[in-house]
């Protein structure tokens, strides 16, 4: 079952969406060569406690931590450690927040110090997927147009699109109906209606689709270990249109 949202609790999944984006904004300034995960993880955390409100991902399916911090050819969830940055890496940081009875959750793509041309593609691509994914979240199509739009835009780069691991519904829960894969074909799946509110999150890899879970119990790695790029939004459907509830801005103004 898919949980509509009225206008209310859109409003209420926008604060908590732009909470994350102030806290990823926050740590934009961190994000350089010797910075160590583990701390931004804790600058997070006190971020978000002092905007009134409950990191998203710590304790939920027992996740050590308020942060996913993956770098280079980790996709996703990885466990933010001591190990330092390097000049070069990327590193996707997805973070998730709990305000008024409903989360926002989305994640960016950072580059360490100065990354080569053949990443900064990647993370250019993954980005503007995500985007375009974005304007087919409208009334009169269904969720494959999403996916298949993401697909066929990365696939044509000659990247990998993630399989196991796809978007979400979002709202009283971190993960609700209905999936939202960055595969699939045209005019598939459950149709877009109005009060639909999601996680979108192209996972795109340099090389293979292919991936692997690590000995923890939560890091993902490509299996080639090429580097993946991570982009998240959460978008509403609002008078049959997407409206987007998360915002880059507090990243993308720093210089």
């Amino acid at each position: 079952m898919i949980p509509y949202k009225t206008l209310e609790e859109i409003e209420l999944v926008r604060e908590s969406a732009q909470l994350v984006s102030k806290t990823l904004g926050e740590l934009k300034n961190y994000i350089v060569p010797g910075a160590l995960p583990i701390d931004l993880d804790k600058i997070a955390e006190t971020f978000i406690r002092d905007n009134k409100a409950t990191p998203g991902f710590l304790g939920l399916y027992d996740f050590p931590n308020s942060l996913c911090v993956s770098i280079n050819e980790e996709v996703v969830h990885g466990i933010p450690g001591n190990k330092p940055l390097q000049n070069g890496d990327i590193i996707s940081i997805d973070c998730g927040v709990l305000k008024n009875n409903f989360y926002g959750d989305h994640a960016y793509t950072f580059e360490v110090g100065e990354v080569s041309n053949e990443i900064k593609k990647l993370l250019e691509v993954t980005k503007e997927s995500l985007y375009k994914g974005i304007k087919k979240l409208k009334v009169g199509n269904k969720i494959g147009d999403v996916s298949h739009e993401i697909q066929s835009y990365t696939e044509s780069f000659g990247y990998g699109v993630v399989r196991e691991l796809v978007g979400h519904g979002l709202g009283k829960n971190m993960h609700e109906d209905p999936e939202i894969p960055n595969y699939g074909l045209k005019n598939t799946g459950p149709k877009i209606q109005n009060g639909l509110v999601v996680a979108i999150e192209p996972m795109i890899n340099l090389g293979t689709k292919d991936i692997l879970q690590l000995n923890d119990g939560w890091t993902v790695i490509t299996k080639d270990k090429k580097p993946s790029a991570h982009f998240e939004h959460n978008v509403a459907v609002i008078n049959g249109k997407p409206n987007i509830l998360s915002s880059f801005d507090y990243i993308e103004s720093i210089h």
